[in-house]
């Protein structure tokens, strides 16, 4: 029987094998569902991630831990949940005490030593619970949760930076800032694929792609090939969902009963899950 764990062995099998471990943020029962159900058919790990106003406001920690304990026994995959965007020290201490293996404590905004001493305190504590930790350094423009970061506060990672932040953290992983965007994007994104190389060849931790909805599969695929071990998704599962539940009610609009409205939403959503498997290589790796 599987149990809940920590993105620590995931992502050094995908660094190893040159794939990477998608992140599915997930809201609530249904979207969990298919998630673990994708995943399961494609045999892939997969990280089940919530941000706070998921996790904290909405579904409740102590709900999506009881959810991925029933997924992680149903399902013969490595399956984690991560703690996404989080900035509340304290509240991430907690949500490790009750089951979370993986967190990001995002303290991007704040200056690089304080990055460095916010991230230090959430990695010692982590650590003591076999728990993982990964962090930001540089800022993606656009809308994550209810953080906006807008185009003008976009800084690219600095590879220097990015060697000397990991060695005095100690983190686990690190996501950085190479010209993808949280949302949807305005225009073609433009990846820095240099910056990446330089960055891979001075750390040697797990790299993180956030903000990978939206963007084309194939510079995405080049990412992975160039050292991006996790990648992140959340807007493009929103949406497929959602469209199929507006579609569901503008063809039946005295429908009330959520089995029938959900049911093309997660169908929608499934197809987009698998795609994104299948473009992280992770597929036939669980």
């Amino acid at each position: 029987m599987r149990k809940i764990l920590s993105t620590r062995e995931m992502l050094k099998q995908a660094q190893k094998n040159r794939y990477a471990v998608p992140a599915f943020n997930i809201h609530n029962l249904e979207t969990l569902q298919v998630v673990v159900e994708a995943a399961g058919e494609l045999k892939s790990p997969v990280i089940i991630a919530g941000t706070p106003s998921t996790i904290c406001d909405y579904a409740g920690a102590d709900y999506i831990v009881a959810m991925a304990e029933v997924a992680s026994e149903k399902y013969d995959i490595p399956i984690a949940i991560h703690l996404d965007h989080f900035e509340d020290v304290d509240v991430i201490k907690n949500y490790i005490d009750i089951g979370f293996k993986s967190c990001m404590i995002d303290a991007s905004k704040k200056s690089f030593e304080e990055n460095i001493s916010i991230v230090t305190d959430v990695v010692q504590y982590a650590h003591k619970y076999d728990a993982v930790v990964e962090a930001e350094l540089g800022k993606l423009i656009g809308k994550e949760d209810d953080l906006i970061a807008d185009e003008k506060d976009s800084i690219y990672t600095n590879p220097d930076d990015a060697l000397e932040f990991v060695n005095r953290t100690e983190v686990d992983s690190l996501a950085v800032a190479i010209g993808t965007a949280h949302g949807l994007y305005k225009g073609e994104p433009k990846l820095d694929f240099d910056r990446l190389m330089e960055i891979r060849n001075k750390v040697s931790v797990p790299l993180v792609l956030h903000g990978a909805s939206d963007v084309p599969d194939e510079l995405v695929k080049k990412a992975i090939s160039l050292g991006i071990c996790k990648v992140n998704v959340a807007t493009d599962l929103r949406i497929p969902f959602s469209n199929a539940v507006k579609k569901y009610f503008n063809e039946h609009p005295d429908a009330n009963d959520p089995r029938k409205y959900m049911t093309p939403g997660k169908e929608a959503m499934k197809e987009i899950v698998k795609h994104k498997i299948i473009v992280c290589g992770s597929n036939g790796q669980a």
